[in-house]
């Protein structure tokens, strides 16, 4: 899990830190790896990057900021997520500064996908793994 601390300016135009929390389960990341048709996951971003679709990129970029965006439960139990909690923080200008560092900084990029990974995969992203251009891949889950 990745616990990211982000800075911004609230619509009072006060100056926040506040703490997010980003994960993606090896359940979640095999069922991204199953809805791709014509590969997995990885196959389908390396199609993107090499196809120059910047677009695409992003979006899917965006998709996997929001599939791993979610709230601990106070208790540390449950990491809930819903479309609800991740369309607030679409809202929130946090979610706009760590867009815009993630898409313009490509070792912010690798390190936010490495922390969204489940610890036993996180090694297997390493600095090799970047492309020449944001998104990074997350690593292709093997059963």
């Amino acid at each position: 899990m990745l616990r990211k601390k982000i800075k911004y300016k609230n619509l009072n135009e006060e100056e926040v830190e506040e703490e997010f929390y980003f994960n993606l389960s090896e359940a979640e990341l095999m069922e991204m790896e199953l809805v791709h048709e014509g590969g997995s996951f990885a196959d389908h971003m390396e199609r993107i990057v090499a196809a120059k679709d910047k677009g695409k990129l992003i979006t899917e970029f965006k998709n996997l900021i929001l599939l791993s965006y979610g709230e601990k439960s106070e208790d540390g139990r449950f990491f809930m997520k819903s479309p609800e909690i991740s369309k607030m923080f679409t809202m929130s200008p946090a979610y706009s500064n760590l867009f815009m560092e993630l898409s313009t900084n490509e070792q912010a990029a690798l390190n936010f996908v490495k922390g969204i990974l489940p610890a036993s995969l996180q090694d297997s992203v390493t600095d090799q793994d970047k492309p020449k251009g944001p998104p990074p891949r997350p690593p292709q889950v093997t059963s």
